[in-house]
C-alpha cells in the first residue's frame, strides 16, 4: 500500500508539471513571428547575421585557424555568403555575445533542415510547425533561423522552468515546487526573452542547472560513518558535483556573467571534501574549462585582435604593457566599458541618473514581474537571507570567540549541509550586488537571478502559518500575474506598430520620397509584402537625424543647422519610438538644443503634423498596460496621440525601461512636413546660447 501511494503521488506529481509545461509553451510559442521575422532586435538581428554563415568545418586540418575556420564568430569567412542580405567577406568582426548558443542555434536550424522533407508531407501546411520551423514557407535563411532560434530559446526557458521545479523540490519540497514553476510559467519577463534569440536564457538555464546539481551533490553528501554506503554516496555526490562544473562552462559559454559561479562552487568542495578540498576546486575548474573551450574554442584559439594593458609603475618597479592579443578578451573588456558607463554609448544613456539596485527592482514590480509577484519575489529574497541567519550567526559567534579552526569550520560545514539555500544565496548575492552598481541596467540582466527569487517568494507564502491567509495570498499573486502574462500574449496577437507604419508608407507616399529617421533607432519602411506585391525599402529615399549624438561635448548650431536643413527638404519624419526622446530631453545640460526640437515637433512649431500613430502593448479585456513615455521626458505629446491614447482604458504603471518596450511593442508616429518651413524660419524657434 505504501508503495501504491508512493506511485500515486508521483504521477500525480509528474501530471501537473507536465500540465505547468504545457501551458509555459503556449505563452513562449505563441507569436514568434511577433515582428514577421523582420529583424526588429538588434542583437537577435546581429547573431542571426553572423549565424547565417557559421558551417561546420570541412575538415579537421583547418577547424581552428581563425581566418580559415568555418565556425569562427570572430571572423567573416572568405567565402561568406547568404540569400537575402550583405555578409561581409574576410574581415574580423565583433561578437560580444556566447558562442554556445550561437551553434546551437545554427545546429537546430540544420536539423530542421534535415527533417522537413521527411515531415513536411505529414503535416498540415499552416501549423507554426510546418510553415517557420520547417520552412514549408521558404523563408531565406537568415528568416529560418531567426524562427528556429526563438523556438530553441523558448525551449530552453521551458527547460529552466523545469529545473526550478526540481530544485525548489529539493530545497523546500513539492508544493513550493510547483508554486515556483508557476510563478515562472507567467513570468513576462521569462515570456518576453523566450521570444528573442539571444544570450541570456541559455544563461539562466545553465546556471540554474549547476545550483542544482550542487545542492543535489550536497542532499546525496553522507553525513555519518555508514561503511557500506559512505563510499557510494560520495561517489554518487560527486557526479552531480563535476556534473554542475560542466554546468559552469556551458553558462559561462552563453555569457561571461556566470564566471561567479566559481565562488558556489568552490564553497561546495570545501565542505565536501574539507582535506585536499583546494586540488579539488582546481579540477572543478578544469572541468568547467574544457567546457566551455568544447563550446567556444575560439575564445581560446583566436589571438588575431589587439588589448592592450597599459604600462604600471609599482614603485621602483615597471611592469611593461601587455598585448593579450584575445578576441575573446577584447570583447569582454568592450562590454565592460559599456555596462559601467566608460564607452558613453548613446543607446545606454537612458540610465543617467538612474539609482543602483532600486531601479533594477522597480521595473520588475512595473513589467518584469508585475506588482503583486515583483513584491513576492524580492520579499522572498530578504525572507531567505534572514532564513539562513541564524547558522551564520552561530558560526560567526564561534570566529569571535577564538574557538579552534576545526569547531569554526565544523560550524560553517554544518550550517551548508543542513541549509543548501546558501548556495542558491552564493550565487544570487555576489551577481545581484555586481550586477546592480552597473550603469547600464538592461532589465534582461536580472534574468538569472529571477528563477532563483521565484523559489525564495513562493518558499516564503508556503511558510505561512494560516491556511486562509496563505492561500488568498497564493491565489492574488498567480491570479493577477496571470492576467498580466496573458495581456503580454495578447499584444502578439496584434500587428507590429513598424509594420503597420511601413504599410501606411507604402499605401500613401509616392516612391522616391525623402523620408526622415532618427539616428539610433529604426528607419521606416520595412520591406515587406503589400497587397500581394513585394515592396522594397529601397524605394524610398532616407536621411537620418542626428540629435543623440556627440559623446562629448555639448550641441552646438552646426549640428542644428544640418538637421534642420534636411527637415526642410523631408516630406515625411518617423518617430518609431521614445529611444531618442526619452534621452535627450531629460538631458538638457549635455544637449541643451536637441531637447528643445521634441516639444517644437509636437506642438506643430516646425511645419511638421502626426499623421499616423499606433502602438501595441498587452491588453486584456479592453485594458492596456501601457508605459508612460512622455512624463519623464516632461513632454506634451501631439494632440493625435494623445486622442490616440486616451481612447484606450489604460492600467497605469509608469516609466519603462526602454529595452522592454522598443523591440515589440513601441509607439510609433508619422509626421508630414505640411508647412515646408526654411531653416532660417526653424532656427529662430530655438534657444541658443553663443
Amino acid at each position: 500500500m505504501w508503495f501504491l501511494s508512493k506511485l500515486t503521488r508521483l504521477t500525480v506529481e509528474i501530471l501537473i508539471l507536465f500540465a505547468i509545461v504545457a501551458i509555459a509553451a503556449v505563452f513562449r510559442w505563441t507569436g514568434l513571428d511577433w515582428d514577421d521575422y523582420k529583424h526588429y532586435h538588434p542583437d537577435e538581428r546581429y547573431i542571426t547575421w553572423v549565424a547565417t554563415t557559421i558551417e561546420a568545418p570541412p575538415s579537421l586540418a583547418n577547424a581552428l585557424v581563425p581566418n580559415q575556420a568555418t565556425f569562427n564568430p570572430f571572423y567573416w569567412p572568405a567565402d561568406a555568403d547568404s540569400p537575402g542580405i550583405v555578409v561581409p567577406q574576410d574581415e574580423q568582426r565583433a561578437f560580444a555575445y556566447g558562442h554556445f548558443p550561437l551553434y546551437l542555434g545554427v545546429s537546430a536550424t540544420r536539423w530542421s533542415e534535415w527533417l522537413a522533407p521527411r515531415l513536411l508531407p505529414r503535416l498540415p501546411e499552416d501549423w507554426l510547425l510546418s510553415q517557420d520551423l520547417l520552412n514549408g514557407g521558404q523563408f531565406v535563411e537568415f528568416v529560418h533561423l531567426t524562427a528556429v532560434s526563438r523556438a530553441l530559446t523558448g525551449l530552453f526557458d521551458l527547460g529552466t522552468i523545469i529545473l526550478t521545479y526540481f530544485l525548489a523540490r529539493r530545497l523546500f519540497g513539492t508544493a513550493v515546487a510547483i508554486l515556483s514553476a508557476l510563478f515562472l510559467t507567467f513570468n513576462v519577463m521569462h515570456i518576453q526573452l523566450a521570444h528573442f534569440f539571444i544570450s541570456d536564457p541559455y544563461l539562466t538555464f545553465f546556471i540554474v542547472a549547476a545550483i542544482l546539481c550542487w545542492v543535489e551533490a550536497l542532499h546525496r553528501f553522507p553525513r555519518r560513518n555508514h561503511p557500506d554506503s559512505e563510499r557510494k554516496q560520495r561517489r554518487v555526490a560527486s557526479l552531480w558535483l563535476w556534473l554542475g562544473c560542466v554546468m559552469v562552462g556551458l553558462a559561462v559559454g552563453s555569457k561571461f556573467a556566470a564566471i561567479i559561479l566559481l565562488l558556489p562552487l568552490a564553497i561546495v568542495i570545501w565542505v565536501m571534501w574539507p582535506k585536499g578540498w583546494l586540488w579539488r576546486i582546481g579540477l572543478g575548474i578544469a572541468i568547467s574549462f574544457a567546457s566551455f573551450f568544447v563550446t567556444n574554442p575560439f575564445a581560446i584559439v583566436d589571438l588575431s585582435c589587439e588589448v592592450l594593458t597599459p604600462a604600471v609603475q609599482a614603485g621602483p618597479v615597471t611592469i611593461p604593457a601587455l598585448d593579450w592579443r584575445s578576441c575573446y578578451l577584447d570583447n569582454i573588456v568592450t562590454q565592460r566599458a559599456m555596462v559601467s558607463g566608460q564607452s558613453d554609448l548613446p543607446f545606454t544613456r537612458q540610465y543617467t541618473g538612474s539609482i543602483p539596485f532600486l531601479y533594477y527592482i522597480e521595473m520588475q514590480l512595473k513589467w518584469g514581474m508585475g506588482p503583486l509577484l515583483g513584491l513576492v519575489a524580492f520579499g522572498g529574497f530578504v525572507w531567505a537571507l534572514w532564513q539562513v541567519s541564524p547558522g551564520l550567526w552561530r558560526w560567526t559567534r564561534a570566529s569571535i570567540t577564538n574557538e579552534s579552526s576545526l569547531t569554526q569550520y565544523r560550524s560553517l560545514r554544518r550550517v551548508i549541509l543542513t541549509l543548501p539555500m546558501l548556495i542558491v544565496l552564493a550565487w544570487c548575492i555576489p551577481y545581484f550586488l555586481s550586477t546592480g552598481t552597473f550603469f547600464v541596467k538592461f532589465m534582461r540582466y536580472l534574468q538569472p537571478l529571477v528563477p532563483f527569487l521565484m523559489i525564495m517568494g513562493a518558499a516564503m507564502l508556503w511558510q505561512i502559518k494560516r491556511p486562509l491567509v496563505r492561500y488568498s495570498l497564493i491565489t492574488a499573486v498567480l491570479v493577477t500575474t496571470a492576467v498580466y502574462a496573458t495581456a503580454f500574449l495578447n499584444m502578439y496577437r496584434l500587428p507590429h506598430p513598424w509594420l503597420l507604419g511601413s504599410g501606411w508608407i507604402y499605401t500613401n507616399v509616392e516612391p522616391d520620397t525623402l523620408i526622415l529617421s532618427e539616428k539610433w533607432d529604426d528607419a521606416l519602411p520595412t520591406s515587406l509584402n503589400v497587397g500581394g506585391e513585394y515592396r522594397r525599402r529601397s524605394e524610398y529615399r532616407n536621411e537620418e537625424l542626428s540629435w543623440l549624438t556627440k559623446p562629448d561635448g555639448r550641441d552646438d548650431d552646426v549640428k542644428l543647422q544640418v538637421n534642420l536643413a534636411l527637415m526642410s527638404e523631408a516630406e515625411y519624419l518617423t518617430v518609431v519610438s521614445n529611444r531618442i526622446y526619452g534621452v535627450v530631453t531629460r538631458l538638457p545640460d549635455r544637449y541643451p538644443i536637441s531637447s528643445q526640437y521634441y516639444q517644437l515637433l509636437f506642438d506643430g512649431e516646425l511645419g511638421y503634423e502626426p499623421v499616423f500613430v499606433f502602438e501595441r502593448s498587452p491588453t486584456i479585456a479592453g485594458w492596456t498596460f501601457r508605459p508612460d513615455t512622455f512624463t519623464e521626458p516632461d513632454l506634451i505629446p501631439p494632440q493625435l496621440v494623445q486622442e490616440f491614447l486616451d481612447s484606450k482604458k489604460t492600467v497605469p504603471l509608469g516609466r519603462a525601461d526602454e529595452s522592454f518596450t522598443v523591440y515589440d511593442q513601441s509607439l510609433t508616429i508619422i509626421f508630414e512636413n505640411k508647412e515646408h518651413l526654411t531653416v532660417d524660419e526653424m532656427m529662430e524657434l530655438f534657444e541658443i546660447d553663443n
